[in-house]
């Protein structure tokens, strides 16, 4: 790899390399130290083709998710098995993973620029800006930067657009499914509403069991099916379909209770 070559971004893959290196080193103990992440599905990983890839995700804060992925799947790629233990994995890196995220998340400060660098695809969202409720057109040039990543590499989505539990899911996501007609590989995450703040920077509460299940495939008919039909498909795999309300941990609906009760005294 040359000292100055670029991914289709423009982000130079040696400073990449060095800032996922980084900020592994730094985030390692959230996950195996004070709290525990228990992973499922390592071999699904290393059975995926190296591009056009989407992992489709629920979403419990706005950067350890993320941060969580990119331990998971360079150990799973490394040959460890459901594990993240021993940092060599983070010496080699994919580089060619994404992940999308709000474009106004990503310029509020120095660290989540530099977190952008290491792989956002950052979009303006359609449906809300600066805590307020909007309705604006898609940009194309956001579902273009879509389709060059799946291009290039993996990309990981948070379909509900929100950390807000079973809130629905946004049809973009079966809309560039059914025109790219990626491999969809569900991913289901616990733990992290419990473990951190909102934003996933701060630790909360240490001692928690988070954990990640890496599913199957979904088989999808990119040609017959609905955006509806997929929409429903992909939240029964991220369990976020309204059936899932049934049988929810007592602790994750105050924790959620707890969050509207913050939003509706910020707003």
């Amino acid at each position: 790899m040359g000292l100055f070559k670029e991914n289709p971004f423009g982000h130079i893959l040696f400073l990449k390399k060095w800032l996922i290196r980084i900020a592994g080193m730094i985030t390692h103990q959230r996950y195996k130290g004070f709290n525990t992440l228990e992973i499922e599905g390592s071999q699904i990983i290393r059975d995926l083709p190296e591009t056009n890839v989407l992992f489709v995700s629920n979403h419990q804060t706005y950067f350890a998710d993320v941060v969580a992925m990119f331990h998971v799947f360079n150990a799973s790629l490394s040959g460890r098995e459901d594990s993240i233990k021993n940092l060599g994995y983070l010496w080699n890196p994919k580089l060619n993973i994404y992940y999308v995220a709000a474009k106004e998340t990503m310029k509020k400060s120095l660290l989540t620029k530099i977190l952008a660098y290491a792989g956002s695809i950052s979009i303006e969202r359609t449906w809300r800006a600066d805590g307020e409720d909007v309705n604006r057109q898609v940009k194309m040039s956001d579902i273009s930067n879509i389709a060059k990543a799946l291009e290039d590499g993996w990309v990981i989505t948070f379909p509900q657009g929100t950390t807000t539990p079973w809130k629905p899911l946004r049809k973009g996501t079966a809309h560039i499914i059914k025109r790219y007609k990626p491999v969809v590989v569900p991913v289901v995450i616990d733990g992290f509403r419990r473990s951190f703040d909102k934003k996933g920077l701060r630790v909360k509460k240490k001692g928690i069991l988070q954990s990640m299940h890496i599913k199957e495939p979904l088989e999808i008919d990119y040609v017959n099916e609905t955006v509806e039909s997929i929409i429903e498909k992909l939240e029964y795999a991220i369990e976020q379909h309204p059936s899932f309300l049934r049988v929810i941990p007592k602790e994750d609906l105050m924790a959620y209770e707890e969050e509207h009760q913050k939003r509706k005294w910020r707003y």
